[in-house]
């Protein structure tokens, strides 16, 4: 039987274990857009890729994939020399994927409130709500991070139940409010979103990727939100400075 495009992907991603070149016949190498500036364009660069670091005899851990359209996106636990947290997002035409974004973070934690960037429900429910979920979560970002209207938190959030996987951020709308507010509440960070590039959902589940700074750095901001009823109950995320222009190893950008 033929793998769906989730499967495909989990294949994909478990072969940096192996570094099996097999692994990423899922792309099509003459329309293959790479976003990671790090990585060199086309199937080749991640089989070469995937060679390397299979030497360091890594493991990879999906544990959240998800389907919105011709997207497939995975949240990721990465084990090489040193342990990361990582967003993927493939883009499929028909059965081959042709375009490729993450977002990867060395793994910190627990937070305050004892969770991990990777801990709490996996499974998409509610998937009538799906469109719904993401405009909630879009107008979110968008008001509250880009815009930067706390004033609006309540309207978005639901205190009694919001859980924050965030490394540095514990549970609660106080917190969550105190660490948008003052950098000197959440370990000097001072984060400023820019603009939103993309948002997919799949039921419960909306991941928004946006852009900004951190203290100043260039940024990429993975935001992921579990939505109940109308509300933001649970977050993970995940920030990666972007390299200067000169250091990528291709031509297409971040986003």
């Amino acid at each position: 039987m033929a793998l769906n495009r989730k499967d495909r992907i989990c294949a994909l991603l478990k072969g940096i274990e192996t570094g099996d070149e097999a692994s990423v016949a899922v792309v099509n190498e003459d329309k293959y857009i790479q976003h990671n500036p790090q990585t060199h364009e086309g199937s080749l660069g991640l089989a070469a890729l995937f060679k390397q670091l299979a030497k360091s005899s890594p493991r990879v851990n999906i544990v959240r994939i998800l389907e919105d359209g011709d997207y497939v996106f995975a949240h990721t636990e990465y084990d090489f020399a040193k342990s990361s947290i990582g967003f993927e997002i493939f883009r499929f035409e028909g059965d081959l994927v042709v375009e490729h974004w993450d977002n990867i973070q060395l793994r910190k934690g627990p937070n305050p409130s004892g969770h991990t960037m990777v801990d709490g429900p996996t499974e998409a429910t509610g998937f009538d709500m799906t469109d719904t979920n993401r405009d909630a979560v879009r107008c979110f970002v968008d008001d509250v991070l880009v815009k930067g209207q706390l004033n609006k938190l309540e309207h978005y959030i639901d205190d009694e139940c919001y859980t924050e996987h965030n490394p540095r951020v514990g549970d609660g709308l106080s917190v969550l409010r105190s660490a948008l507010s003052d950098p000197a509440s959440n370990d000097g960070v001072a984060v400023k979103y820019d603009q939103i590039h993309r948002t997919l959902a799949e039921g419960n589940f909306v991941l928004c990727v946006s852009e900004g700074f951190v203290n100043g750095v260039h940024s990429a901001f993975y935001d992921l939100f579990r939505v109940a009823h109308g509300k933001l109950v649970e977050h993970w995320d995940t920030t990666e400075a972007i390299p200067p222009r000169s250091e990528w190893k291709n031509d297409n950008g971040k986003f």
